[in-house]
C-alpha cells in the first residue's frame, strides 16, 4: 500500500493542474461569447496560438497540465464549432458554414505556426545553463 501513495499523490496533483486551467478556460470562452458574440473563431485562434507556443518552448509536464490541457481544452471549441457549422448548413447558410468552417480552421493552423515559431524563438533566446560554463 505505501506504494501506491507517490502515485496517488502525484494523480491528484495532477488533476488538480488541470482543474485549475480549466476553470480560467471556460471562463474566458464563455465570456468570448458574452461580450464578443463569437463562440468558435476566436477561442480556437487563441487556443492554437497557445498550444502552439507551448510546443515550441521545452516540455514542462505541469505547464502542459496547467495550460494545455486544461486552460486550453476548456477554452475551445471543437465540438461546438461543428454543431454550429452543422447548424449553419440545416438552416441553408452554406456559405456562412463554409465561412466559418476555413476561417476557423485558416486562422487556427496559422495561429498554432505563429505559437510554435514564437517558442522556439523564446527557446532559442534562453541562456541554459550549460552553455554559460562553456
Amino acid at each position: 500500500m505505501p506504494e501506491q501513495l507517490p502515485s496517488f499523490r502525484k494523480e491528484l496533483q495532477e488533476l488538480l493542474l488541470v482543474a485549475m486551467g480549466a476553470v480560467p478556460g471556460a471562463l474566458l470562452r464563455w465570456q468570448f461569447g458574452v461580450v464578443l458574440h463569437d463562440r468558435d473563431v476566436l477561442v480556437n485562434l487563441l487556443g492554437s496560438l497557445i498550444l502552439g507556443l507551448l510546443l515550441g518552448l521545452p516540455y514542462r509536464p505541469r505547464i502542459q497540465l496547467l495550460v494545455g490541457i486544461g486552460f486550453c481544452g476548456s477554452l475551445t471549441t471543437f465540438s461546438s464549432w461543428m454543431v454550429n457549422s452543422v447548424d449553419l448548413i440545416v438552416s441553408g447558410q452554406q456559405l456562412a458554414a463554409i465561412g466559418l468552417i476555413g476561417l476557423t480552421l485558416g486562422l487556427g493552423l496559422g495561429g498554432a505556426a505563429l505559437g510554435l515559431w514564437i517558442g522556439r524563438s523564446v527557446d532559442a533566446l534562453a541562456i541554459k545553463p550549460l552553455e554559460r560554463l562553456r
